[in-house]
């Protein structure tokens, strides 16, 4: 019988709303979504490895990625570069895994562009009060990135109706069983299991 592919599930949202958190929880509970590594030319955080968090590259080993079109996607956001590699993320998919994308909204939307069968869920912060509290909390950014942050989320929150679900993210584990309920029901879809069917019926 012919294998299910694997969903890509793309989350995104504004930065600081708690992308990484929730896809970390996510990942404890569910062990079948892999996790689609990101690259960027952004500095690394405390606490964050290579090839884990994301592969941290330099401003020209990420454009020699684009001249060699190895990236889905790819951004320039608040003067850093963020991509997708391509090739990890259609084998998982073809081998019948799912895998997840956590990235920023452009990057989403320009994945909806190449590969619009994938499931496009926007991560919403309770307000935008709490999601400045949530970037202040950082201590990582200036006043003036935090506000430029805050102007770049308001349009991105615009953004949300490109997208097939919204979660949002008023507590961490309430997010997480929302976006596992939305897995649950997609690889339920009768567009994605009829050719599975169909060939139990013939086998009859």
């Amino acid at each position: 019988m012919k294998k299910e592919k694997g969903l890509l599930i793309v989350l995104s949202g504004p930065a600081g709303v708690g992308k990484g958190t929730v896809c970390s929880a996510l990942r404890q509970e569910n062990t079948d979504i892999q996790y689609s590594v990101s690259a960027t030319t952004r500095a690394p955080r405390e606490g964050e490895v290579d090839g884990v968090n994301y592969f941290f590259k330099s401003r020209d080993e990420f454009e020699e990625m684009l001249k060699n079109d190895a990236l889905l996607e790819w951004a320039e956001y608040v003067g850093n570069y963020y991509g997708t590699p391509i090739d990890y993320v259609k084998k998982t998919i073809d081998e019948g895994n799912d895998i997840i994308l956590e990235i920023e909204v452009q990057g989403a939307l320009k994945v909806k562009e190449r590969l619009p069968e994938g499931v496009f869920i926007f991560l919403m912060p309770p307000s935008l009060a709490e999601l400045r509290k949530r970037i202040e909390g950082r201590g990582t950014e200036t006043a003036d990135v935090i506000n430029k942050r805050m102007t770049v989320a308001k349009e991105e929150i615009d953004m949300m109706k490109k997208y097939d679900y919204v979660v949002e993210n008023d507590e961490v584990q309430a997010a997480v069983n929302r976006i596992k309920a939305i897995v649950t029901a997609e690889h339920c879809k009768r567009e994605r299991l009829i050719e599975k069917y169909k060939q139990l019926v013939e086998v009859e």
